[in-house]
């Protein structure tokens, strides 16, 4: 009991009093509230990590189209890295992600045919070949496959600002899994002559 300003005792309201199972359910209450905090805490900083990895280290890329067959085909999955991209140490030779030049919602998967410098031909088929040198800042992409690729030989050289990653590895189909193989036998020296660089064929 308690007593007011009179000395008076006034009677302890029964609606005063919290009841255990009130308490016992704003405890629970107050404990899933923590444990949910930590949970979007943990989320978060895990989140952050894997935006991170995925923006500036690696990536997983599912592939469409026919134009890198027989090294790539439609669903295959790669593992890329960016590394080689930011430290600007492609090479030719290498199997790239870009940015396409005429859809810059679509990326490409290409061969590094030639890099600045370069003398690279054009029509590697025909009797009377075409050449173009790829100017300073671009690459020369083009497709394993190449009777049924759209590439530099369509739309001209790359800028290396559009160069996303490079590809490190194959993870699918298990069958298939491993490191890429190289392109097809006499495709890059039937496309790429000596550049004015002085770097020769067999780099």
């Amino acid at each position: 009991c308690s007593t007011d300003r009179h000395g008076r005792q006034i009677a302890a309201s029964p609606g005063c009093t919290v009841s255990p199972v009130i308490r016992m359910f704003f405890s629970r209450l107050r404990s899933a509230v923590w444990k949910a905090a930590a949970v979007v805490g943990y989320a978060v900083q895990y989140g952050c990590i894997a935006h991170c990895t995925l923006e500036y280290a690696a990536d997983f890329i599912v592939c469409s189209g026919p134009s890198m067959e027989p090294t790539i085909h439609t669903q295959d999955i790669l593992i890329t890295e960016k590394f080689s991209i930011m430290l600007k140490t492609v090479e030719v030779g290498d199997v790239v992600i870009a940015r396409s030049p005429t859809n810059p919602n679509i990326f490409i998967c290409k061969r590094v045919a030639g890099m600045e410098g370069d003398k690279v031909c054009l029509n590697p088929g025909s009797f009377i070949k075409k050449y173009r040198w790829v100017p300073r800042g671009h690459v020369w992409l083009v497709g394993d496959n190449m009777g049924n690729s759209s590439d530099s030989r369509i739309y001209g050289p790359v800028p290396y600002a559009l160069l996303r990653s490079k590809v490190l590895y194959k993870v699918w189909p298990p069958g298939d899994s491993g490191s890429l193989r190289g392109p097809p036998q006499g495709m890059l020296p039937g496309l790429r002559t000596m550049g004015d660089t002085g770097r020769s064929q067999d780099r």
